[in-house]
């Protein structure tokens, strides 16, 4: 299993939009080092759900429930999607706690700031997680 981590801003798409829609397809992802996380994501896969922008915190976990395919907001073939399913909330993770926490000092949330998709370790997903 592998771990993941999306972003989203919560007045876009949240955590609550999600568990109000059951699953839903990660799309509009136009950046090739995120879509190549993308496509390495399989069924079953964790992923953190951070909301951007105001909260800066990890706020719910999601699981992989349809590796990748054509992304429907694009007609070209290069951008991908996958479908995410909503597993739980959990309590708030900020960007300042992980910048604060030894164990996550080498997350790319803190590296990659930009990056909209990306992986995590298991040991970094049980840190936000516990």
């Amino acid at each position: 299993m592998n771990y993941w981590l999306v972003k989203s801003d919560p007045d876009t798409y949240s955590i609550q939009d999600l568990k109000n829609d059951k699953t839903t397809v990660w799309d509009g992802v136009r950046n090739y080092q995120a879509r190549n996380y993308l496509k390495e994501m399989k069924v079953g896969d964790l992923v953190l759900f951070y909301h951007s922008q105001t909260e800066k915190a990890v706020v719910g976990i999601a699981v992989v429930s349809k590796e990748y395919f054509q992304d429907p907001t694009s007609k070209e073939e290069r951008w991908v999607s996958v479908e995410l399913k909503y597993k739980k909330k959990i309590k708030h993770f900020t960007l300042e706690e992980m910048k604060n926490t030894k164990k996550l000092k080498n997350i790319g949330l803190i590296k990659q700031q930009r990056l909209s998709v990306m992986p995590v370790t298991e040991i970094e997903f049980n840190e936000i997680t516990k």
